[in-house]
């Protein structure tokens, strides 16, 4: 999944108001942000096999650091930790934040194809819902639309709201042209394509940023 994790995210932003969208943005997609490091430095791989599922062409073979329920748990309360240290809060924000991480793991065990590890080693589930397209949009623009309309009744994008629904429309792009676009050349060029994703995070807090408070 892809838009159905910043759905997530989109959702929760109106359930933690002064939690920014960027900080939610970087829970919900924390593992794929980390995962090309890990491909980058051979410590995890995946292999691009065209047909192995109808919505993508990727193998994902070995990726127990990043994607194993146990790692996503060990990420989460790292992230929620490190979001304390830095912000000095407590409540059930870095509780939230550290769902949000783990929430990942679950959603992608709904689209994915058993290659879900839940310890690094297995055992491996998955659902198959990639194994159909229209499911697949279905279930993601149903998501990502409901999170949206959460997000947008909390009021939350202050007065920038053309920089947040360009941010929307980028999504959607991205979202299209991975869906439909061609496979990747090879795995390093998967990888270092994946980084851009880090692009979203200063992206999103300006774009969610309050202005009229």
């Amino acid at each position: 999944m892809f838009l159905g994790h910043i759905a997530i995210g989109l959702a929760a932003k109106r359930a933690t108001p002064t939690v920014s969208l960027a900080t939610w943005i970087a829970s919900v997609q924390l593992v794929d942000l980390l995962w090309p490091f890990f491909l980058l430095a051979g410590l995890e791989h995946v292999r691009i096999a065209p047909g192995i599922t109808a919505f993508t062409p990727l193998d994902f073979y070995d990726y127990p650091i990043t994607h194993s329920l146990v790692a996503g748990v060990v990420w989460g309360m790292a992230f929620a930790g490190g979001w304390m240290i830095v912000t000095g809060r407590r409540g059930r924000a870095p509780l939230l934040l550290a769902a949000g991480v783990v929430s990942h793991w679950v959603l992608d065990v709904i689209s994915h194809r058993p290659d879900m590890p839940v310890l690094p080693s297995g055992p491996y589930v998955g659902l198959g819902l990639w194994n159909s397209v229209p499911a697949t949009l279905a279930v993601e623009l149903t998501m990502f639309a409901a999170g949206l309309t959460l997000y947008v009744r909390s009021g939350a994008a202050g007065r920038r709201r053309a920089s947040f629904w360009l941010l929307v429309v980028f999504l959607l792009v991205v979202y299209a042209g991975a869906s439909f676009g061609p496979p990747p050349p090879d795995t390093r060029t998967l990888a270092w394509s994946a980084l851009a994703l880090w692009l979203l995070l200063p992206w999103a807090w300006w774009a969610d940023r309050i202005t009229n408070r």
